[in-house]
C-alpha cells in the first residue's frame, strides 16, 4: 500500500492556472472533478472512483501551445457502481465546471482498487466457512493470517459472468511481523463478490500442511550483519546539472515532462534534444502500457495466476511513498503524484518519483601513444524513476537519459516469489525451503512509444546483419553488411527479436537528412528478451495477445492507449493490439507509434529467497544518424582527483 496524504474531498470554486496543458491535475483540480460529476450524475456513496487523471488535449494543441495560451483543463473519470456494477466513463471540463461526456461501458470491469483489497480480506475473515476451514487445518488465531485477492481473470466459467470478483490466496505468519509469502496455505480459495463484499464460496481442494520455515529477511531477524562495509558518499556540492520548472526538465541538452497516471505510474512527454541551437523532437509520449505475469503451475489452487499489474491493479496506485526509504543515491529532486482513493477523496503519494544523476564510468576515451596523451570524459546519466509493490514483487521503472544521445528503460525486478506448498508437481517450481515450491513465471512488459522524430511523419525499417556468400566479392568469407527492410504496414511490422541476425528496428524521418544524406534516425535495441510459453489457445493468450510478438508497430490514434485494451479485468480478451492491426493500415511516413514488448523469464533458484536480488530487463534507443557526429565531444574532461589511499 502507498503511504498517502488525504485531503478535503470539497471541492475548490479557486483552482490555480497551469502553465502548460500536460501539467498533471492538482489537488484542488481532482476535488473539483470529482464534486462536479457527483453534483450533475447524482453519484451517490455506492460509487467508487478507480480513475481520476488528467484528460489530456489533443496532440495538436499540446504542439501549438505557446506560453500564456488559454489551456482547456479536462479530467478524465472512470466509476463503478457497486449497487448496480456498471462501469462508466466521464469527462469533466475544469474550466467550465460540467460533465462534457458521460457513457456507460456495458460488460466492462474497471481495476481492483486498494480499498477493495481490505474490505475483501475483512470480509473473508469474517466469513463461518473460511474460520471453518481454517479451524479444519489448526489454524485458530485469524490475526496471524493473510488473505490477500486476486485478479479473477477470464477462464470462460459461465457463473462468474458479470459478477466482479476476486480468487484469495491465504497465508500463515510465523509470527505477527513474519514473512507471510513463506507460509501459504493451499487449499483454501475464498472467491468473493466485490460489488456486494459478500464470499460466495471457499474452494476447500483439500488439507495440505503450511511449509514450516518462516523465511524471514527482514533486518530485525538476521542473527549477525555485516561489519565490513564502509561508508560510500555521493555528494554534488554545487548541486545537481538539472532544472525543473513545475513538472518540466532540463538536463545535459535533454528536455521532457513528466506525468504520473494511476494506471501507467510515470509517463515522460515530449522529449527532446538540443542540438546545435534547436530541440528536435524524439518521442511526443512514452510509457509502460501494460505488464503481464503469467505463472506456469497448472493445478487448481494457481493456474488462474495471470496478472495484469496495469490493467487489473494500476501500478501508478501502487506507487511506493519515498518517504518511506529512498532508492536513490545523490541530490534527489522527487514529484509528488496526486490520485484518489476508490471513494473519490484525494490522495497523495508523496516522493512518487525520483530523479537524480549517476556517474557511469567512461563516456569515450582514446590514448595516442605517440602523443603520450589521453582524452577522457565520464560519462553521467540522469535517472528518473519510480518503484511499485505489486503484492509479493517490487518493480522498479528506470528511466535513463545520457549525454550521447541514448535513452535506455529498465525493470529491476525484486520482492519475493510466489510460492505454493510442494504438494505432487515440484516439475513447474523449484523447491526454495522446506515444502515450498516457487513457481515458474515469467515478466511481460509492454511500452508504448509515440515518436516524432524531428517531426511526426516517421517510418520504421527492420534492420537484420547478413553473411555475404564466398566467391569473388568475398574470396575469405569475412563479409556482413547490415540489410534494411521498411515495414510498411502494421501486419509487417508484427516481429520478433533474432539474436543471431542482430536484428533491431530503426526509426527514421525519411523526410530530414543528416549532413551525409542519411534520413535521421534512431533504432531500438532489443535486451534479455523471451516469448510466452503459455499455449496459443490458452486463456492468458487470448486476452494478453501482444505478448506473441516483440515489436508491433501502428498509426497514431490517440484512443489505442492500451495493448490488451481499455478494461482487461474479467474480459475475455482479443482487444487492443491483435484488434487494432487487423485493419493491416499503413505505418510508412506517417505519425506512428511504437509498441514493444520484452520479457523476463524466471526459473526460480534457491538464491532467489526468500527475497530476490534485484533483476534486470530492458531496451534501450539509441540515435543512428540522428546527429551529424558524436553529439558528446563537447563534454568537458573532469578534473582528476588523487586517491585517499
Amino acid at each position: 500500500m502507498t503511504l498517502t496524504q488525504d485531503l478535503s474531498t470539497n471541492a475548490s470554486t479557486n483552482i490555480a492556472p497551469v502553465q502548460h496543458p500536460l501539467e498533471p491535475l492538482t489537488a484542488a483540480e481532482v476535488q473539483a472533478a470529482v464534486a462536479i460529476v457527483r453534483a450533475e450524475k447524482a453519484v451517490g456513496d455506492a460509487f467508487r472512483f478507480p480513475c481520476v487523471m488528467l484528460n489530456e488535449p489533443p496532440k495538436s494543441t499540446v504542439l501549438n501551445f505557446q506560453a500564456g495560451d488559454a489551456v482547456e483543463r479536462e479530467a478524465f473519470l472512470i466509476l463503478l457502481d457497486n449497487a448496480t456494477g456498471a462501469t462508466y466513463e466521464a469527462i469533466v471540463s475544469l474550466s467550465g465546471a460540467t460533465v462534457k461526456s458521460w457513457k456507460q461501458m456495458p460488460q466492462m470491469q474497471p481495476n481492483i482498487m486498494a480499498d477493495e483489497l481490505a474490505e475483501c480480506e475483512t470480509a473473508v475473515k469474517a466469513h463461518p466457512e473460511f474460520q471453518a476451514a481454517m479451524a479444519k487445518r489448526g489454524i485458530s488465531d485469524l490475526d496471524l493470517v493473510v488473505v490477500d485477492p486476486w485478479a479473477i481473470g477470464n477462464f470462460g466459467f459461465e457463473d462468474e459472468v458479470g459478477l466482479r470478483l476476486s480468487r484469495c490466496l491465504c497465508y500463515l505468519r510465523a509470527t505477527a511481523d513474519g514473512n507471510f509469502y513463506a507460509r501459504p496455505i493451499d487449499g483454501v480459495v475464498p472467491v468473493v463478490d466485490l460489488n456486494k463484499m459478500q464470499v460466495l464460496r471457499i474452494e476447500d481442494i483439500g488439507v495440505v500442511a503450511v511449509p514450516p520455515e518462516p523465511s524471514e529477511y527482514a533486518a530485525r531477524f538476521m542473527p549477525s550483519l555485516r561489519q565490513d562495509i564502509k561508508p560510500l558518499h555521493i555528494t554534488q556540492p554545487e548541486g545537481p546539472s538539472f532544472e525543473v520548472d513545475g513538472h518540466f526538465v532540463r538536463w545535459q541538452k535533454w528536455q521532457f515532462r513528466i506525468g504520473f497516471t494511476p494506471r501507467e505510474g510515470l509517463v515522460l512527454y515530449t522529449i527532446g534534444y538540443e542540438d546545435q541551437g534547436r530541440v528536435r523532437s524524439i518521442l511526443y509520449r512514452a510509457s509502460m502500457a501494460e505488464m503481464v505475469v503469467p505463472y506456469g503451475d497448472p493445478r487448481p489452487q494457481h493456474f488462474r495466476k495471470n496478472a495484469f499489474d496495469l490493467g487489473e491493479h494500476g501500478v501508478g496506485m501502487l506507487a511506493n511513498s519515498l518517504t518511506l526509504g529512498c532508492d536513490c543515491l545523490g541530490e534527489i529532486r522527487y514529484f509528488d503524484a496526486v490520485l484518489t482513493n476508490s471513494r473519490g477523496e484525494v490522495a497523495v503519494t508523496q516522493n512518487a518519483v525520483c530523479m537524480h544523476e549517476e556517474d557511469y564510468g567512461i563516456l569515450w576515451k582514446h590514448t595516442d601513444w605517440r602523443l603520450d596523451e589521453a582524452e577522457v570524459r565520464r560519462s553521467r546519466r540522469l535517472a528518473v524513476s519510480f518503484i511499485a509493490t505489486v503484492d509479493n514483487y517490487e518493480y522498479g521503472f528506470f528511466w535513463y537519459f545520457y549525454q550521447d544521445g541514448t535513452i535506455q528503460y529498465e525493470v529491476k525486478l525484486t520482492g519475493i516469489l510466489l510460492c505454493g506448498a510442494l504438494g505432487d508437481a515440484p516439475k513447474y517450481g523449484t523447491v526454495v525451503a522446506p515444502e515450498l515450491n516457487a513457481l515458474n513465471h515469467q515478466h511481460f512488459f509492454c511500452m508504448r512509444l509515440d515518436f516524432d522524430l524531428d517531426g511526426a511523419k516517421n517510418s520504421i525499417y527492420e534492420v537484420n546483419t547478413a553473411a555475404e556468400p564466398m566467391g569473388a566479392e568475398n574470396p575469405y568469407g569475412n563479409a556482413f553488411y547490415a540489410e534494411l527492410t521498411l515495414l510498411p504496414s502494421e501486419q509487417a511490422a508484427q516481429r520478433i527479436v533474432d539474436p543471431f541476425t542482430a536484428r533491431y528496428w530503426k526509426v527514421v524521418n525519411p523526410n530530414v537528412q543528416n549532413r551525409l544524406g542519411q534520413s535521421v534516425g534512431f533504432k531500438l535495441a532489443p535486451g534479455e528478451n523471451v516469448l510466452p510459453f503459455a499455449h496459443p489457445d490458452s486463456p492468458i493468450l487470448q486476452r494478453a495477445g501482444f505478448m506473441t510478438k516483440h515489436l508491433w508497430v501502428t498509426p497514431y490514434e490517440a484512443s489505442e492507449r492500451y495493448p490488451a485494451g481499455d478494461y482487461p479485468n474479467q474480459h475475455p480478451g482479443g482487444e487492443g493490439l491483435p484488434q487494432w492491426t487487423q485493419a493491416n493500415r499503413s505505418i510508412e511516413n506517417t505519425d506512428l507509434v511504437v509498441w514493444y514488448t520484452f520479457g523476463h523469464h524466471h526459473i526460480p533458484r534457491p538464491e532467489d529467497f526468500p527475497i530476490m536480488p534485484t533483476a534486470y530487463a530492458g531496451f534501450l534507443l539509441k540515435p543512428v544518424g540522428f546527429f551529424d557526429a558524436n553529439p558528446a565531444l563537447d563534454v568537458p574532461p573532469s578534473p582528476p582527483k588523487p586517491s585517499c589511499h
